[in-house]
């Protein structure tokens, strides 16, 4: 009996521990180390917010840059982030794929099948990805470009201001977050009147 109580004490105490002691301490650790003291980084354009850097939304007009495909739910629900657990070889994969493909190169002509990023066709094992490769924004950027009526160069210009380069120049690789790219695409816009 002895043991049992000491056994259901330990329990209690390490209950209380780890729901509430180890998670003061990660928010403290948040508050202090983490960047906006642990609050998510939220884009504003015109005073308001749009959205969270850290999530992807869904952009498919054409004078927008477009992010990586969901399959969190109807496009970018956080509450339903998840990949799509569909293997390469499985054929509802393949014509999901093969679709997307077939949308890109509508929406870009000027594309062969083979210049047609893999990030762009397939989605992210979360399925809010934010970010996509320079090479991703550059295929795009004849796109946007005429359907803005701006210079090529401009708006290749845009993209390389707003690369991410990787973490102490290794750790992964140049991205773009598309979100940030769309409001300084929206801001040269205003800027121009």
């Amino acid at each position: 009996m002895k043991t049992l109580l000491k056994s259901i004490k330990i329990t209690l105490v390490f209950c209380v521990f780890f729901s509430v002691f180890y998670i003061l301490v990660l928010w403290l650790f948040a508050r202090v180390a983490g960047p906006n003291q642990g609050n998510a980084e939220v884009v504003t354009l015109n005073g308001k917010v749009v959205g969270a850097a850290n999530v992807g939304q869904k952009f498919t007009e054409d004078i927008y840059f477009w992010g990586r495909p969901s399959c969190a739910g109807d496009g970018y629900d956080a509450t339903s982030s998840s990949g799509s657990n569909k293997g390469p070889t499985n054929p509802e994969y393949l014509a999901e794929v093969k679709s997307r493909i077939d949308t890109f190169l509508v929406h870009h002509p000027y594309l062969s099948r083979k210049d047609v990023p893999a990030e762009m066709v397939t989605a992210s094992g979360s399925g809010l990805d934010p970010d996509i490769t320079l090479q991703s924004a550059y295929v795009q950027v004849k796109r946007v470009a005429q359907a803005r009526g701006m210079d090529v160069e401009e708006v290749r210009n845009i993209v390389d201001k707003a690369a991410e380069k990787p973490l102490l120049g290794i750790f992964g690789t140049e991205k773009v977050n598309v979100l940030k790219l769309n409001i300084a695409l929206e801001e040269t816009k205003v800027n121009r009147k």
